[in-house]
């Protein structure tokens, strides 16, 4: 496993995977692997432009195949569409891959701060409404952040308390992490054949760095991405999503990260996670607030 590559990813011809976020970074280096090995990809992309700028990039010779739909995850409308416009499809699998990172305050269409509206809520309305056409399992991308994440129920889009862009970020990730926890529980309730498993890239160089608004913490992180020893490549840093979801025999609830050290760089293999991560109690109040804020009613 500490040596796992996209060699071993198996024959995914005639597979569809849906990847959110596909036109860049870690999004679109899955999305490389996956058509590589035979996989249909539905590029799910809030920029279709770049989406297509970023399909021409892909071998498409071979048996595999891609295409570009928009996807703005910052809206519930556009998700509805997203989901109504594959909603015949035979879905393998989906992975939940876009997210921002400590950006400035915002809010999305809805209402929403940006992170907890895109990372979490976009995701969960999405994950949910796909959910009928999936055959095979969920991969939810996480963070090494997660372990600094508390969730707050009574406020999580910063409405009353003063907003942090890290202490935002860490949160959607933390949520992230136990939502595919809690999708694991109730899939396995349900007897269901399909899978909810996690996985996070450790320090990888991608679009997500210098965009926090402050100057000093952007340069700083950008410089720290051209350090060999800090941050790996996005193609090593898609390995673990690829792992999780192409694995055959992978648990469900499984989660999954590089082996170097702190997790920061490596090969995929399964890693732990915080005790706040595994709170049932606060998931299950999650995935009700969840319900309740998205007005999407995610049935097992």
């Amino acid at each position: 496993m500490s040596t796992w590559t996209t060699k071993d990813i198996p024959d995914q011809t005639g597979r569809v995977f849906v990847v959110t976020g596909a036109n860049s970074g870690l999004g679109l280096e899955t999305t490389r692997a996956l058509v590589d090995k035979g996989a249909y990809v539905v590029m799910a992309c809030r920029d279709t432009d770049k989406g297509e700028a970023a399909r021409s990039s892909l071998d498409l010779a071979g048996p595999g195949g891609a295409e570009v739909r928009r996807l703005d995850l910052a809206s519930l409308d556009s998700v509805r569409e997203f989901a109504e416009g594959v909603s015949d499809w035979r879905i393998e699998t989906l992975i939940n891959n876009a997210g921002l990172m400590a950006v400035p305050f915002s809010r999305t269409a809805d209402g929403f701060e940006t992170q907890f509206g895109t990372n979490v809520l976009g995701h969960f309305a999405l994950t949910a409404q796909l959910l009928p056409r999936l055959t095979d399992r969920v991969v939810w991308l996480s963070s090494l952040m997660h372990r600094m994440g508390r969730i707050d129920l009574a406020d999580p889009n910063f409405e009353r308390r003063r907003y942090n862009a890290w202490v935002a970020y860490g949160q959607s990730k933390l949520a992230d992490l136990m939502l595919a926890y809690e999708l694991e529980r109730r899939l396995t309730g349900a007897r269901s054949p399909l899978r909810s498993v996690a996985a996070h890239p450790g320090y990888s160089s991608t679009n997500l760095q210098g965009r926090t608004g402050s100057a000093w913490s952007d340069r700083a992180m950008l410089q720290l991405n051209k350090v060999s020893t800090v941050a790996q490549p996005a193609a090593m840093g898609a390995l673990p999503s690829l792992y999780a979801a192409t694995v055959d025999d992978l648990p469900g609830g499984s989660f999954v990260g590089p082996d170097g050290f702190m997790e920061a760089h490596g090969h995929p293999r399964t890693v732990g996670s915080t005790a706040a991560s595994h709170d049932r109690r606060k998931a299950a109040q999650l995935w009700q607030l969840c319900e309740e804020l998205t007005g999407v009613p995610f049935r097992v």
